[in-house]
């Protein structure tokens, strides 16, 4: 049973910072930057100083989540402060979340991650301006199931060991994509009828992810490579092709930072989450608002380049001396 609340505790957060902190806001105050601002600023310093805080973790989870859950009756209808507030809160329970992913076996971790992307999938066009019920009711699941939460730790053998700036990379390419196709009307892939494609391809990410072993190199080349194909198709305005390769490329390149994050202790998780979490999503909010996704082909390139460059360089051989 306490399984099962796991699986739920870690699906239903997801699925909150998806619809309520990553779109339904950010829809809701129409991207400008500069009026959501406080939710970015209060995440970052939420996830610097929830390592300091004197109380285990289990008592910072339901305090953050009580929080969380008093700003969502709020919706839409923030404030600077109650933004601030409600970032502060997002902010420190997703290092914390992020540690509870330990406990989870593989299977488990499929579960809660497809459950997330699924449901998030099928609510994604539930009007913004209406989700108050969804924050709410997402956050009283979080909440509940955290007071459930099992103690022990599942050992996995996970071998996924990437570089921070590989893994920003990925986000901001994800973000920038993700942000722009919101805002397209020309080809949104969640409006135009491929609800259906996309659940079932965030949920083959996901498994290809936990069970198709690849070389770190290869990895990082194969994500690159189905982002380039995924921003091809953006360009081309090809909706069907690209409801099937954008949630697939989603789904794998998060569980790939998934277990590579989770190997770091606690202080190290909350650093990477500033820089995967706020600053890599915010820096393609930016790109998306501005109209600059025409520039992000370029770094792509580089990006295929460096890792082709990394991958088929001649390995130095240690010469030993007898």
């Amino acid at each position: 049973m306490q399984r099962l609340i796991l699986i739920l505790f870690i699906a239903s957060e997801l699925c909150y910072y998806l619809l309520i902190a990553q779109t339904g806001i950010v829809e809701h105050f129409s991207s400008n930057i500069f009026l959501i601002a406080p939710l970015p600023i209060g995440g970052i310093i939420g996830s610097l100083l929830v390592s300091y805080i004197k109380i285990s973790n289990k008592n910072k989870i339901i305090l953050f989540l009580s929080i969380q859950l008093l700003m969502s009756f709020l919706y839409p209808n923030f404030n600077l402060i109650s933004l601030f507030i409600l970032g502060f809160a997002v902010g420190s329970l997703a290092p914390l979340v992020i540690n509870e992913i330990k406990k989870t076996s593989i299977i488990e971790l499929g579960f809660a991650l497809s459950i997330s992307y699924v449901l998030g999938t099928f609510l994604f066009n539930y009007d913004v301006e209406k989700r108050e019920i969804i924050a709410v009711l997402l956050t009283s699941i979080t909440l509940i199931s955290s007071i459930f939460l099992p103690k022990e730790i599942e050992k996995n053998n996970l071998n996924s060991n990437h570089s921070l700036l590989i893994m920003i990379l990925w986000v901001f390419l994800d973000s920038s994509l993700f942000e722009s196709l919101s805002r397209d009307v020309s080809v949104s892939i969640w409006r135009d009828g491929y609800t259906l494609e996309i659940a079932l391809f965030h949920i083959i990410g996901v498994v290809c992810a936990l069970y198709f072993k690849l070389e770190k190199n290869q990895k990082e080349l194969f994500i690159i490579t189905l982002f380039a194909l995924s921003y091809l198709f953006y360009f081309l305005r090809e909706g069907f092709i690209l409801s099937l390769i954008y949630p697939f490329v989603i789904s794998y390149y998060n569980v790939i930072i998934l277990q590579t994050i989770i190997k770091k202790d606690f202080k190290t998780i909350t650093i990477y989450m500033i820089f995967i979490g706020w600053i890599a999503s915010g820096a393609g909010l930016f790109v998306a608002v501005e109209h600059l996704i025409l520039f992000v082909p370029i770094i792509l390139l580089i990006a295929i380049l460096r890792i082709m460059t990394k991958e088929y360089l001649p390995k130095k051989k240690e010469i030993k001396y007898v």
